[in-house]
């Protein structure tokens, strides 16, 4: 089940909502658990509801990149329906954000935001990918084997304030959260997916460094539990 963190207070009015999910590889699941938690939080009254990175599948990225189209409909009609704000964690895609196919096998890290009409009114392609030698059973970690990296900063208005997009390890480089700031943005999202290992350890602290940097709102949403991985995803039909 999602864990709706608490709202906070972007005005007078806005809340959002950080809705953590526990992904799995399973397609359909993850779906059910994402629709729950955007549910939950319009009911809490939420004007921007954030999803963590790898909302939709956590594991074997080539596998859901064909169906990032058909997931990007889902999550506008998702905002749409509820009536929020929808940071819709990432997505893995397979084309730039021109339409240019990527070389290779490689895939874009991609977050998405729609407006309440179910509008996506902003992209962002991560730009700092994870590679590091963790404590743990897998060891070696090295996005850029799966992912090409983004190049362009992401500053979306809305009458909510402006918000710059980032993600993950995006948040140990603080240039790029002043950059935003200096763009204007008074709220910058980090949908995560942070190890066991690395959470413990830097996530709290590097969520304040960046707001103590930009002078912004930082809306941290991650990934909690363990995750199953399979070979195969349903199809979306």
């Amino acid at each position: 089940m999602p864990r709706l963190l608490s709202s906070a207070h972007l005005s007078d009015t806005p809340t959002l909502a950080l809705a953590e999910l526990n992904s799995q590889g399973t397609l359909f699941t993850n779906l059910c658990q994402i629709e729950a938690a955007v549910q939950l939080a319009a009911a809490s009254n939420a004007s921007l509801v954030v999803l963590p990175e790898n909302a939709f599948c956590f594991g074997n990225q080539a596998l859901a990149a064909p169906f990032f189209d058909a997931l990007k409909d889902w999550a506008g009609q998702l905002a749409r329906v509820y009536g929020v704000y929808l940071l819709a964690g990432t997505l893995p895609c397979q084309y730039r954000p021109d339409g240019s196919r990527i070389f290779g096998d490689k895939l874009r890290q991609v977050s998405l935001l729609f407006d309440p009409a179910g509008d996506c009114i902003a992209r962002y392609d991560k730009i700092h990918l994870f590679k590091a030698q963790v404590a743990d059973t897998t060891g070696n970690y090295d996005e850029s084997q799966t992912f090409e990296a983004g190049d362009t900063l992401t500053v979306a208005a809305t009458e909510l304030g402006n918000i710059g997009l980032m993600v993950c390890y995006d948040l140990r480089f603080a240039h790029l959260a002043i950059r935003l700031r200096e763009a204007g943005v008074q709220l910058i999202t980090a949908p995560s997916a942070f190890t066991r290992a690395t959470g413990r350890l830097h996530w709290q602290m590097l969520l304040t460094a960046r707001a103590l940097d930009s002078q912004c709102l930082v809306a941290g949403c991650g990934q909690f539990g363990e995750h199953v991985f399979f070979d195969f995803l349903p199809s979306l039909k």
